[in-house]
Parts: structure tokens; sequence; C-alpha cells
């Protein structure tokens, strides 16, 4: 039997099935564990956790009957008893949209929260352990409530990773980039959360490839690539040994990089064979990879890359790619342009009217080749007097430090 108890009437030997909180408030990465030592329980107590799922039938000790528990399933797995539960949990009014800047602060706390977990769990996958889809579920669903709460903010901060974290934070972002994209094609919330737990399992197959090739410092020789390729393989076997996958994820995994001309991996399938939740994730991995610093080559400015992006023909799904772009943005958080005026800015939010009249924070005069103090600019209230008329390249005005002027709320 499962039952809800206020975090004060925690104690050794109860097995924890799920704490009810942010995903983020709490130390834990396993959201199911025997409780059996005490400074867990001392995290727990110090935590913003309120309340704790608890599963009377795996406990060592009795729950005392407490006048607070808010939920108990009899009759039922634990499983089913989950599955409930997170029908209730999507199924709840979607968070009141909130401006990127004022997300900012919980997206980036998110993020960092995101980064050792990501790190465990693929961890877990080089040492052969089986994978479990219901414990990224908590991480997943934060996502998934920021990204209905003001996409345009994790989706523009997860951009920026360390070179020597690429290949964990990647996945996450992967994860973020799919929901929104989700939400952008009109998905259920079902289907956003599968779509969300696929992105971020999608390069679980990485994890079998030597670190030699993996963490090279520079790009792969062609023989090296021809075992790169084979991730996508791999992780479909670490995850149909695994649990709680289900067949979105591992369609995800194995056809991420499958092109709509049959000229992709690992099956060349073409358009028509190709799920859409694969489509889905060609797209989302693709930007990322291109907007990301790596160790032998600058990311490129994400404006530029979506643009680049509409000109390879019969790599992406046009449909999929055009509701990418309108999720992102024509003029996506952290783009460089320029305005009528001569101006250069850094696009620092969406407008949620237009794709063409962004927020953005003008700073250097391109006529007088003179740096300006630092003005936010909402492109949509200036009746036209001025606009954006094209992206520009960091690099060939010398800016190498865009990101301080947009990712530090």
């Amino acid at each position: 039997m499962l039952k809800t108890i206020h975090i004060q009437e925690l104690k050794l030997g109860m097995f924890v099935q799920q704490l009810q909180g942010a995903w983020f408030d709490h130390p834990f990465w396993r959201s199911s564990f025997l409780l059996k030592d005490q400074s867990d329980l001392n995290k727990l107590l110090a935590s913003n956790v309120e309340h704790v799922l608890i599963d009377t039938e795996k406990s060592l000790v009795a729950t005392t009957p407490s006048g607070t528990l808010e939920h108990s399933v009899t009759g039922k797995s634990v499983n089913d008893a989950m599955a409930e539960l997170r029908k209730r949990e999507i199924g709840k009014p979607r968070a009141q949209h909130l401006s990127a800047a004022e997300e900012h602060q919980t997206a980036m706390k998110l993020i960092n929260a995101s980064k050792a977990s990501v790190r465990h769990m693929f961890n877990e996958a080089r040492m052969g352990k089986a994978m479990n889809a219901e414990e990224a579920l908590p991480l997943v669903k934060d996502i998934l409530s920021s990204i209905d709460r003001s996409h345009n903010a994790i989706t523009s901060l997860v951009r920026l990773k360390g070179k020597d974290e690429y290949t964990y934070m990647h996945s996450v972002a992967v994860c973020v980039l799919m929901i929104a994209l989700a939400r952008e094609l009109g998905l259920s919330d079902e289907q956003t959360l599968q779509a969300g737990v696929a992105g971020l399992y999608h390069d679980i197959g990485k994890m079998a490839i030597p670190d030699d090739i993996l963490n090279k410092p520079a790009a792969l020789s062609e023989d090296e690539f021809i075992v790169m390729r084979k991730h996508s393989e791999f992780g479909h076997a670490i995850l149909s040994r695994s649990k709680q996958i289900d067949e979105v994820c591992l369609d995800v995994c194995l056809h991420h990089h499958e092109k709509i001309d049959g000229t992709g991996y690992p099956h060349k399938m073409n358009g028509s064979e190709i799920s859409i939740f694969a489509k889905m994730a060609a797209v989302c991995d693709v930007y990322d990879a291109l907007t990301s610093h790596r160790p032998y080559r600058t990311g490129w400015e994400p404006g530029i890359t979506l643009h680049r992006m509409t000109q390879w023909t019969g790599h992406f799904d046009a449909h999929i790619l055009n509701a990418f772009i309108k999720c992102i943005g024509i003029y996506p958080i952290g783009s460089l342009v320029k305005l009528k005026s001569g101006r250069l800015a850094v696009v620092i939010d969406q407008c949620p009217t237009s794709l063409l009249t962004p927020v953005v924070k003008v700073f250097f005069s391109t006529k007088s080749n003179m740096h300006l103090e630092p003005q936010v600019v909402y492109l949509s209230r200036i009746g036209g007097h001025d606009e954006v008329i094209g992206h520009e390249d960091p690099r060939v005005w010398g800016i190498h430090d865009l990101h301080t002027m947009w990712a530090n709320g």
C-alpha cells in the first residue's frame, strides 16, 4: 500500500517510493529507495520536500497513522499506483507564462542540478547496469514545468555547456528541446513526457564507445567515425534490457541519425519510415551539436545554425523543422542581430505575438564602430522605428563574450 506522509513522520526503515516536490529540491538521484542511513534521513529533513510517498509493504517498520495522509492505494501494484499518480500530475493545468528573465534562476538551478544526475545515469550504463526510465521522470517533469512557464529560458540556457561536459549536457539539452518541440507540435502530455525521456537517453550508447574516441579533443578520423556511428545500436541494446523503457525511447535511440532521403544510419530509412519522434530528435540533436562549443571547434551562432539547417535538403522533415524554428524563434535567444539603425544587439527574449520582433539588448554601433551603453529594446513596441535586418557572426566583430549579455539573468 502506498501512503503519503509528512516529511517529519519519516523514519529509518521506511521505503521511499517518491519524494513529492521539485526534483532539484532534494539531493537524491533515485526517488525510490529504502531509507536505512541516518545521514540520508537528515538530508531529507533539511530539504525542501514536504511530503513523501511511502510503500508500506516494502518498509521494514510500520507507518504511523496520521491525519495528514493525502493518498492511499490498495489492491494495486506499485507500478500501477505510480502510473496513476503520473497521470494526475500531467493532467494539471499548465503554469502561467513567464518571461525568460523571470524563469531564469529556476531554469539555471534545474540545469545545474541535472549535471551530476545525468553523469550518474551515464556512468551506470558504462558499468553495464540496466536503465530505469522511472528514475528520469522527475527531471523530465521539472523540465516540462519550466518550459510551460517560459520555454525561452531553459531552451536557451541549456545551450551553454563546458567543453568537458558536452556528452552529458547534450543529452539534457536534447531532452529540453524535444519537450519544447512536442509542445509546439501539440502533442499530448503523455507524448511530451515520452519525447523528453527519449531525448535524455538518445545518446546512452556512447557509454559503450572507447574513451579515446568519445573524448577525443579533435575531429574524428574516418575509422573512428565508423566506431562512433555504432552508438545508436549500442544504446538500443542497452535500453532493450532496461526497465520501463517504452518503444518511443527505443526508437529515438536507434533512429535519431536517420535522414528523410534515406542516407542516414543505421538503417537508411526514408521519410515515410521514420517516426515523428525520431524526426524530432534528428532536428534537436543536430541543433544542439552545432551550437555547442567543442574542443576542436567553436559552436555556431543559433540563428545562423537554423538558417543552415533549412538549406540541408534531404536531412530533416520540413514540417518538424519549421515547428522547431517557430518554437526556438527565427532569432533565437543569444543570437547576434543587426538592426536597421546600424546597431548590433543580442536577442534576450521572444515576443509572444511575432517571431520578427524579439526583445533585444543593443550594445554596439556599426556606423561609429563604438560600443554603446547597453539598452533593452522591445521591437514590438516601437512602431517599426527599428527592426532586425539579419543575423551577424560574433567572430566577425571580435565578440567572444556574447553569452554574458543575456545569460546572467
